[in-house]
């Protein structure tokens, strides 16, 4: 099959490499513009775009799809169908109506659950026991098209938000395939999304983050993983900013400390009070400026102590 991908991010990757691998005719790759990147700012390609050029595929990067020239640019191409997986631009009908078979969009959440630009993290920070890809016929709605196919798979109690999306990226790859075979022998059913039952997964913010200790332990915990790697989660110390990398909540046990107060610190890490009486292990943190640590090290050095506060 003749397909234009649309895709930029990481999550994109796997797909695109099953596309080319499968044997379908990737025509061209459709990518956000090279962008400055670290302290000297030197334009950084896309990963799409990186495997891209390395298996010879044409790479097109519009600063923005919905320009006249680029929607002509992808009508030459005459796709059969377009594929859309993290690209980051909002498409204009002008370009969903190009393929004869759709614009199909592989998803990152069952859908309806979670639409928007983060259902990953935020279904790790809500405590969901699973979630999965769902490939979906793009409309001009926030993740509002009728569905294809999805596949669920349940959420690690100790999984990170990128260690659940490189999972994802390659459920994904498989579900496309299986997607576009049946696009293909016309054996797919577009089924209306239902739009009561629908959340959303809205754009991360650095506010996010923050560490709010009159929340239980566990609910914290979820906020490390799934803030991951951006924006992280902090808080403050009297060092001043503490990024916190990897918590897990402790077993309960009764105290009547403040929020934020330093219960114990071990060799293990720092014990940290938390809402509902919960408690709180801080296992790797990132003091400002610094590199990760172990938290022991970092409280061994900033002589951290029981009693002292955490805001």
């Amino acid at each position: 099959m003749r397909v234009v991908f649309l895709g930029s991010g990481v999550f994109a990757v796997p797909s695109l490499e099953a596309l080319i691998d499968g044997g379908h005719e990737v025509a061209a790759l459709v990518t956000q513009p090279d962008r400055e990147k670290g302290r000297g700012r030197a334009l950084a390609a896309t990963p799409t775009k990186v495997v891209a050029e390395r298996r010879g595929i044409r790479v097109l990067q519009p600063r923005r799809i919905k320009d006249a020239q680029a929607v002509e640019e992808l009508r030459a191409l005459h796709p059969e169908v377009q594929v859309v997986v993290a690209y980051g631009q909002i498409l204009p009908r002008s370009v969903i109506d190009i393929p004869p078979l759709g614009t199909v969009n592989v998803h990152s959440s069952l859908l309806p659950r979670y639409r928007g630009a983060a259902p990953i993290h935020w279904a790790v920070v809500n405590g969901e026991a699973e979630t999965g890809v769902t490939t979906m016929m793009i409309d001009e709605g926030l993740d509002t098209g009728p569905t294809l196919l999805r596949r669920a798979t349940p959420i690690g109690p100790e999984e990170t938000a990128p260690e659940l999306e490189a999972r994802l990226s390659r459920i994904g790859a498989d579900v496309l395939l299986e997607t576009l075979e049946g696009l293909a022998r016309h054996a797919l059913t577009l089924t209306p999304q239902d739009h009561a039952r629908a959340t959303l997964a809205p754009i991360l913010k650095k506010e996010d983050g923050r560490i709010d200790w009159s929340r239980p332990a566990e609910e914290i915990a979820r906020r490390v993983r799934g803030l991951l790697p951006w924006p992280g989660t902090a808080t403050a110390s009297s060092g001043g900013e503490l990024k916190v990398l990897r918590a897990r909540a402790e077993p309960p046990e009764p105290h009547r400390d403040l929020p934020g107060t330093i219960a114990l610190v071990d060799r293990d890490g720092i014990v940290v009070a938390a809402g509902a009486g919960s408690r709180l292990r801080l296992i790797e943190v990132q003091p400002e400026s610094r590199r990760p640590m172990p938290a022991a090290a970092f409280a061994a050095g900033a002589r951290l102590r029981a009693g002292d506060r955490l805001v």
